[in-house]
């Protein structure tokens, strides 16, 4: 029979899933003390979610809870992570589950973490471009991105508050000021490009999407999206027709889920699943597996651009190789100058909001 010191330990240890502590000295206790599975209930890595409470957060903290490399799952959001943690907590999988609320926790959420990623933000509405959200984001992501560089500047971080197109290069500039800066490091998650991508194609072609992969470089807005369609894998051919329509609806998708939910948000289980798929992708790179490869939007030399989206390979220190676009139709080629003319403007913007 368990004696009752024994007891109210086990009860503090599962209190502590639902009542984040107020203090960092606390969480620091509930970090590393003695008591705590500070480990995880399995083998893996530590991976961060900021912005957890939120539309694209929720569902990306239940598929990471989800994930068996990862071993704990710290939950981090300024509103409600004690409900979403106490919710998530109860999923009988291997990774432990802690929560973290509001600015004063952020540093004892990011300590000692592996892989962060961030969702956090405030979602597109009908008739607001990504570059709209451009202000309150690019704040957010600067104060979160301030935090990592303090408390894990070895971690992996996965940016997908919007717009990527400026708030990675907001990164970089946070973390070249803190004197952390390592570009292998910092990636910009358009998997969902990518992942529309397929999706479209494989209607098109009437096949199963999960048989198709579709290189998609650029950016992640608008123009700046562009589907390579002539590298799809398996080979395939389209009409100039479907060419159209295809790169039409993958550089539209997200306005296409907007003004579906006539206000209600935007893309939020789509882009959760991406987050999620890219992350995997990193946690396995991390591991060490072989031929890790996904599209993403990095420091870049591709292109005459600082920053831009190609397939590039995953390791144990984050990217190991970024890849050339390679041969590009003429069409592609007219898309490719579109969307390098727009995606200076916002690259600029994003540089120039922290240095100004």
């Amino acid at each position: 029979m368990q004696n009752s010191d024994g007891t109210s330990q086990r009860i503090a240890r599962i209190a502590a899933h639902f009542n984040p502590p107020s203090s960092q000295m606390e969480e620091a206790k509930l970090l590393h003390g003695s008591n705590c599975r500070s480990r995880g209930g399995s083998s893996g890595f530590r991976v961060a979610i900021l912005g957890a409470s939120g539309g694209i957060g929720q569902p990306l903290a239940m598929l990471m809870k989800l994930n068996p490399l990862v071993s704990v799952l710290h939950l981090y959001d300024v509103v409600n992570t004690p409900g979403v943690t106490a919710d998530i907590s109860h999923m009988n999988t291997g990774a432990v589950v802690r929560g973290f609320l509001g600015q004063q926790q952020l540093d004892s959420a990011l300590t000692g973490m592996d892989l962060v990623v961030i969702p956090a933000g405030v979602p597109r509405k009908p008739g607001m471009t990504r570059d709209d959200l451009f202000n309150i984001n690019a704040g957010i992501v600067r104060t979160l991105c301030e935090g990592i560089s303090k408390s894990c500047p070895r971690a992996i971080v996965n940016l997908i508050s919007n717009p990527v197109n400026s708030t990675v290069p907001i990164a970089a500039e946070v973390f070249k000021k803190a004197g952390t800066y390592d570009p292998k490091r910092l990636l910009g998650v358009t998997t969902l490009d990518v992942v529309r991508a397929n999706t479209f194609v494989a209607e098109v072609l009437g096949i199963d999407p999960r048989e198709i992969n579709v290189p998609v470089v650029g950016g992640h807005a608008g123009v700046t999206i562009l589907p390579l369609l002539s590298q799809v894998k398996p080979p395939c051919s389209f009409t100039s027709e479907e060419i159209r329509y295809l790169t039409d609806r993958i550089q539209n998708g997200g306005t296409e889920v907007v003004e579906a939910k006539a206000g209600a948000g935007s893309a939020t289980l789509s882009m959760a699943f991406a987050a999620s798929k890219f992350a995997d992708a990193c946690l396995r790179g991390l591991r060490g597996d072989a031929d890790v490869i996904e599209c993403s939007f990095v420091d870049s030399q591709v292109t005459e651009l600082p920053f831009f989206a190609s397939k590039v390979r995953l390791g144990r220190n984050g990217i190991d190789k970024i890849y050339s676009l390679g041969p590009l139709t003429e069409f592609e080629r007219a898309g490719l100058e579109k969307a390098k003319k727009e995606l200076a403007e916002s690259i600029q913007k994003g540089i120039t909001f922290i240095n100004k």
